[in-house]
């Protein structure tokens, strides 16, 4: 199962960037509050629509960091199952689809053990530092579990339209699908009352 993801965040970095679906570029959301960096390159895949209401999370191995904006042909070798204080928050591992130095990584158990500790840590602490900030970091999961989520973030961007906005929330869609705008809603509202006017 192959997939497309936009990377937002290279490799070694603590500058948190975001793609803004509504206007198509790239933006710095803000500087991790703690001394962390960004232990694999880190997006999006194309299409999808996880539990906390913004596409699927995905890092990316890679030999050297990309960029902002960089599309990747991927495939799934497993998930860090998590959540934050907006809801469920996995994280699809993947690796480039056509590089041929990553054949021999078709699971998770492939992966290092310390390379899977040092992503663990890093997300257990990266949010310590930042107000009202919660992360609950779970368990490893195999790539069967994790190709399943993906095709489950799939029919939920189905049911509510591609882009995923907040005017698709309506009568129309239940269950995980209308949680999941609810929650991109109210993140939206939010961001909107911070944004200084004029």
């Amino acid at each position: 199962m192959n997939f497309d993801v936009t990377i937002e965040i290279p490799k070694g970095v603590r500058n948190k960037y975001e793609y803004d679906h509504r206007t198509g570029r790239i933006k710095l959301d803000r500087r991790l509050f703690t001394a962390t960096h960004y232990p694999s390159d880190y997006g999006f895949i194309e299409d999808t629509l996880g539990l906390d209401g913004d596409p699927l999370d995905a890092l990316v191995i890679l030999d050297e960091p990309t960029f902002p904006g960089c599309l990747i042909t991927c495939r799934a070798i497993g998930m860090f199952r998590m959540s934050d204080e907006a809801g469920g928050d996995d994280k699809v591992l993947a690796v480039a689809a056509t590089d041929p130095r990553m054949e021999h990584m078709r699971d998770v158990y492939h992966v290092p053990e310390f390379d899977k500790r040092e992503i663990e840590h890093f997300f257990q602490v990266y949010k310590d530092l930042e107000p009202n900030k919660t992360v609950d970091t779970g368990i490893w999961v195999g790539r069967s579990e994790a190709e399943t989520e993906i095709q489950a973030s799939y029919e939920r961007a189905k049911e509510v339209g591609h882009d995923g906005t907040a005017a698709k929330v309506d009568a129309g869609v239940t269950g995980p699908a209308r949680a999941a705008l609810e929650t991109q809603a109210e993140s939206e509202d939010l961001r909107s009352e911070r944004r200084p006017i004029g």
